[in-house]
């Protein structure tokens, strides 16, 4: 199997393997109850937190000179952390939530997804579907940080 139809085969697989436990209410007890208790809410909170802002890593490996000769190895760091992602979220959360937390969760998903059928996958020369993966990956991306870091303020306000 070619290594992009693995990587899509992963991702998939993962981002079903979610789905398929939120649909069917299948839950690991004891990670259910874990979830129930603020503290592990907020150390997995900040694991996930820690993992969007690493994320970002690959922004700046791209838009700072001393940075850019790195950017190729983040670039796959990149893709292979965010396409592991749905473990990250359902070690923090076995659902999606109300509000703007169902909303963060489904952006979420949904650059997740975008990022899986990445460039590579997708194999365009055309620079307009490049663009717009592109802004579309990022825009969603900038979205989601907004969305954390409101969601961290609103935990932490009624503590």
């Amino acid at each position: 199997m070619k290594k992009s139809y693995s990587f899509l085969f992963i991702g998939f697989s993962l981002f079903a393997l979610y789905i398929l436990q939120y649909l069917l209410n299948l839950k690991w007890q004891w990670l259910y109850d874990l979830q129930l208790d603020e503290e592990y809410k907020r150390w997995s909170g900040v694991f996930v937190g820690a993992f969007i802002l690493f994320q970002w890593i690959l922004t700046l490996t791209r838009v700072s000179k001393k940075l850019r000769k790195h950017s190729v190895r983040f670039t796959s760091l990149h893709k292979w952390i965010g396409l592991v992602s749905p473990i990250f979220f359902y070690i923090h959360a076995l659902e999606f939530g109300y509000g703007y937390l169902a909303l963060l969760s489904y952006i979420f998903f949904i650059n997740m997804i975008l990022g899986t059928v990445n460039l590579d996958i997708i194999k365009s020369q055309k620079e307009w579907i490049f663009k717009s993966w592109m802004i579309t990956h990022v825009l969603l991306s900038v979205v989601i940080t907004f969305l954390v870091v409101f969601h961290i303020g609103v935990v932490f306000y009624y503590k």
